[in-house]
């Protein structure tokens, strides 16, 4: 159903949910069975989905495959074929990537709007206006026993482009480029722009990359960050710590110029805008909800995923300081379990679930992979006494030596005293995979000497570079 007609049985015109949803993305995703008895209200303003399907993880990894096969072609050579890359049809990507997400977009709102009985969608900007109570953006008053907040983030643009006029494109827009820009100019160092330089380079274009800090991703540990850092700069153009002081459109009227604060001044044919997203929580009225923002803008959660306000929830990038999709779907299992959790309590204090932040892994789909869990150095030097490290080559095991890879690394890190692992930090091909046994051990508690030794590690698979990096740890 969309937009009910008011009911003639609340006089004020307002329409009783049990459970209120804003946001398509994760906040779609824990309305199961468990929820067909419960009248649903499913409030989107954009496109179904959310930001990873349709703007954001998914559709960028799909032009990251590609470029990553241009880039293969492209160093062939070194093994002793030779190949090239004849052209890219970047037409074709477009139709073969959207042509698959966007009717998975609709077919998400075709179910929720048609086939779901018990839920309505209210197509239109939700925002509180008393607590538990959401003008829909239809010209509808609803109000709720329960009310979720996911509505997600938006690109932060820097005031000096953003007042400058100039035409510049965000991750929402710029996958749907049928023609690439001969060179492109990327303001940022983080995951988005690093992605986004890799997309692009990888298919053809000429990169620029501005940046206000001295290094590219420089959340990241300090010695992978520099690593990727040098690499970065032998495949772009890179202009570090010198943020975007005025920016215009070119004499001919397309693409643009921008000027940086050291008197830089670089002209693309296209202008791309990634210094990060904002959380959507300023959109929502949350002061007439009686919901608390924190300090740095982002709805305030407990582990519970509650927010100040009774009855209200809230998950993914609204609330959290990850803004990572496995995180926002991890928070819809805990906000759906919860939710119906509390009702079942009756107004007694119900068993919820925490949610489980402990070790939230990240990776970076660029050139090459980096991924990352737990503690940087720094970090584990600070809060441990005494703390072991180990850098491993992906050059010193016989898979990297088959791959050539003179460019890859993994770092461990772990308490020397207990034994523990502390953190993980790897660089090079296949890095978002090979993570994921250094998750495990620190999700599960097991120490880096018991990992290292406790299972076999297939010969001559990557894996082995964790395995040795963890062996060479002083423990």
């Amino acid at each position: 159903m969309t937009d009910p007609a008011p009911s003639s049985a609340d006089p004020a015109g307002a329409e009783h949910f049990d459970v209120a949803v804003i946001g398509t993305g994760s906040g779609n995703t824990f309305l199961d069975e468990r929820y067909a008895h419960l009248k649903v209200a499913l409030l989107e303003e954009g496109v179904f989905g959310g930001t990873c399907l349709n703007v954001g993880c998914i559709p960028t990894k799909m032009f990251v495959y590609a470029a990553d096969v241009a880039e293969t072609a492209r160093g062939a050579a070194r093994y002793g074929v030779d190949a090239h890359v004849d052209g890219v049809r970047r037409a074709d990507m477009v139709g073969r990537i959207f042509g698959r997400i966007d009717p998975i977009s609709a077919g998400g709102r075709k179910y929720r709007v048609e086939d779901c009985d018990n839920v309505t969608v209210f197509e239109g900007h939700a925002r509180f206006v008393a607590p538990r109570t959401l003008d829909t953006g239809t010209g509808r008053i609803v109000t709720a026993d329960q009310i979720v907040l996911a509505t997600g983030s938006r690109p932060i643009i820097p005031d000096a482009i953003a007042r400058s006029g100039v035409d510049y494109l965000t991750n929402e827009d710029a996958m749907r480029l049928e023609a690439a820009p001969e060179h492109i100019i990327i303001v940022g160092t983080g995951f988005i722009a690093a992605e986004f330089a890799h997309i692009f380079s990888g298919l053809g274009s000429r990169v620029s990359i501005i940046g206000r800090s001295g290094r590219m991703l420089r959340h990241l540990d300090d010695e992978i960050s520099a690593h990727f850092t040098g690499l970065a700069g032998r495949r772009w153009d890179l202009h570090l710590s010198s943020p975007v002081r005025s920016a215009r459109r070119r004499t001919d009227g397309t693409g643009a110029e921008v000027e940086l604060d050291d008197g830089t001044r670089l002209s693309g044919d296209a202008l791309l805008v990634a210094t990060g997203r904002a959380p959507n929580a300023d959109l929502i009225g949350a002061a007439a909800g009686g919901i608390d923002l924190t300090a740095d803008g982002r709805v305030q959660v407990d582990e519970y995923q509650r927010t100040t306000a009774d009855g209200v929830f809230a998950l993914g990038d609204v609330c959290s300081p990850h803004q990572l999709k496995h995180v926002a779907n991890h928070e819809a299992r805990v906000v759906g379990d919860n939710l119906l959790a509390e009702r079942a309590a009756g107004g007694r204090p119900a068993e919820l679930r925490a949610a489980d932040h402990r070790f939230v892994p990240s990776a970076v789909f660029t050139h090459p992979q980096i991924a990352a869990v737990g503690l940087t150095e720094a970090q584990a030097r600070a809060q441990h006494a005494n703390v072991t490290v180990k850098v491993q080559r992906y050059a010193d095991v016989a898979y990297g030596w088959a791959m050539e890879d003179d460019e890859g690394l993994c770092k461990v890190i772990a308490d020397r005293d207990t034994g523990a692992l502390l953190g993980g930090h790897i660089i090079g091909a296949q890095a978002s995979t090979l993570i994921q046994p250094l998750i495990q051990a620190l999700s599960f508690g097991l120490g880096a000497a018991e990992m290292a030794h406790g299972q076999y590690w297939i010969h001559p698979a990557l894996t082995e570079v964790v395995e040795n990096a963890l062996l060479g740890l002083e423990l």
